[in-house]
């Protein structure tokens, strides 16, 4: 009984925290998806499954579809780029090791916003990119770099590449080194050697980054409102929209309630994966 009483004792800040912050606002989400809204917003306490019905129209799915196609760009990208710069990083000295961490999380330190306008004043027509374009004469007129979805997977790159970074920096830092020069010895090139010894290690950091990536990316509204200008819809926009705009709190409750359920089944799999990759047999 003591020790229980004290484990209880220790849960207990952490269990209240999720339970205000987390379990209480989904209950609310959920309940709100089975009644109808408002002639003026708000809720009409009467339950329909209007609401699941029109969140399969084709108007949403194609949003949701956008969303996706956009994350996972974003995701692939900084992949892409995350890796070669992870790896990079985790063979610096000791001091140069930390200046580039340093370096890698400084962009965090400054608002969001702040971060995702710097991207109009260089994405825009008198932008710096377009004015050097000009200048260097590898154009006659200004780029339309704004206002695109390249703009956006741009911005959502910039925002959550280290993301990517960190957890593929700490697994290659763990990395035994002799690992690859046994490869070597017995005849790998490196290229053989990084394929069968360093990604096989990493690849559960790659798919936790992934995921890191993936989830911010796809409920971002910020992002696509500034640099997409409201041209391309995401489901953020479009769940904020309901709430704010439309005031149709059931449909935005629903919509959020179908992103949540599928961020959960991806991380799901995320944790499933991992745990059959470093050979937990409980998994």
């Amino acid at each position: 009984m003591k020790r229980s009483l004290e484990r209880l004792t220790l849960l207990g800040p952490g269990l209240g925290y999720l339970t205000v912050l987390m379990v209480v606002p989904l209950a609310l989400v959920l309940s709100y998806t089975i009644f109808q809204r408002g002639r003026f917003g708000g809720l009409v306490y009467e339950p329909t499954t209007e609401n699941f019905l029109r969140a399969v129209d084709p108007l949403y799915l194609d949003v949701l579809v956008t969303s996706v196609e956009i994350a996972g760009v974003t995701t692939v990208l900084a992949l892409l780029l995350g890796f070669p710069t992870a790896y990079v990083i985790a063979r610096l000295p000791g001091k140069w090791k930390t200046i580039a961490l340093v370096g890698l999380v400084l962009p965090f330190w400054t608002n969001f916003l702040i971060r995702t306008y710097a991207w109009i004043v260089l994405l825009s027509p008198a932008g710096m990119i377009n004015d050097a374009l000009t200048g260097w004469g590898l154009i006659d007129e200004p780029l339309q770099l704004l206002y695109t979805k390249p703009a956006i997977v741009a911005g959502l790159l910039y925002a959550y590449l280290p993301l990517m970074v960190l957890p593929l920096f700490a697994a290659l830092e763990k990395q035994d080194d002799q690992l690859l020069e046994a490869a070597a010895n017995l005849g790998a090139r490196p290229a053989k050697a990084f394929l069968t010894v360093t990604l096989p290690l990493t690849l559960p950091a790659v798919i936790t980054g992934c995921v890191f990536v993936f989830v911010p990316s796809i409920g971002n509204f910020v992002v696509p409102e500034l640099l997409g200008g409201g041209q391309t819809a995401m489901v953020g926009n479009l769940i904020r929209d309901q709430f704010l705009k439309a005031r149709d709190w059931p449909f935005g409750a629903t919509l959020a309630l179908i992103l949540v359920a599928m961020l959960m089944l991806l991380l799901m799999l995320q944790a499933w994966s991992a745990r059959r990759l470093t050979g937990d047999k409980n998994a």
